[in-house]
Formats: structure tokens, C-alpha cells, sequence
């Protein structure tokens, strides 16, 4: 994922095609696990919630868009993202079921990457400034 190879990490991360109700569980519990590590990751970098959050969405050309009129992977990864870090867990996982049950493949896979985006650089940031990560995010970073 560093590298720029979306399609290898997803190869990584993504149960293959065809394994019925067992691929959609196990892509539930990737994409909250991630979503989740990144709120806990938001809120040390916020320091500990006492900061105010703030999220931008950028269209291709770089600008600035409503997060509503953001393409609806990235649309579902922020709502998910803000409800976790409120402590809303349950809509967190209603919005990724919402995902999972309604999107296209190549927009869950969206969703799965820009997860695994935020990971990555919310977990880089800490590391930086000498916060706490994740041991099993620490590891899959060196």
C-alpha cells in the first residue's frame, strides 16, 4: 500500500471473490477494525478528544467538496470515520453495512483502501510525534 499498489493490498486484505456470507462478515470486521484503530488514532492525535476534528474532502482537482458530494466510497468512509470517533460505533457498522449490502465491488474495495489509507498515514503521524499506535500496525508498517 505505501508503494502505490492498490490492487496488491487488496489482494492482501480482501477475502477472493465467491466465498458467500463468510467474505461479507470478514469484510465488515476488516473495515470496522480499520475505521476503528483510525478513531482511536484521531483521538490521541486530537489529544484525546479535547481538540476540535476537522475533515476535508478534495475532489481529483485537489478543491475542496461537501463531503455529500464526495464520491460515496469516500462519502461512507467519513461518515464512518466521525461516527466512530463520536463513540458511535452502531453507526459506524450500519454505515458500513449500508457499504456491503448496496455497493458495487470496486466501491467496497474503495472503501477498504481508503481505510487502509487513513491507517497508514494516521498511524505514520503518531509515530512522528511519539504517540501510541497499535502494536500489530507498528509491526505491518516496518
Amino acid at each position: 500500500m505505501q508503494l502505490g499498489r492498490d490492487d496488491e493490498a487488496l489482494d492482501q486484505v480482501v477475502p477472493p471473490a465467491g466465498e458467500g456470507p463468510g467474505r461479507t462478515e470478514e469484510m465488515r470486521e476488516l473495515m470496522l477494525l480499520l475505521f476503528g484503530e483510525c478513531s482511536a488514532m484521531v483521538s490521541v492525535l486530537g489529544d484525546g478528544g479535547s481538540a476540535p476534528i476537522k475533515v476535508q474532502v478534495f475532489d481529483e482537482t485537489g478543491e475542496e467538496v461537501p463531503i455529500d458530494e464526495a464520491d460515496p466510497p469516500v462519502r461512507t468512509a467519513v461518515r464512518t470515520l466521525l461516527a466512530e470517533v463520536h463513540g458511535n460505533t452502531e453507526a459506524a457498522a450500519e454505515q458500513v453495512e449500508i457499504a456491503l449490502a448496496s455497493a458495487a465491488p470496486d466501491e467496497v474495495n474503495s472503501l477498504v483502501l481508503q481505510a487502509l489509507r487513513w491507517t497508514i498515514r494516521l498511524s505514520t503521524e503518531c509515530q512522528a510525534r511519539a504517540l501510541p499506535v497499535t502494536p500489530w500496525i507498528s509491526d505491518a508498517l516496518t
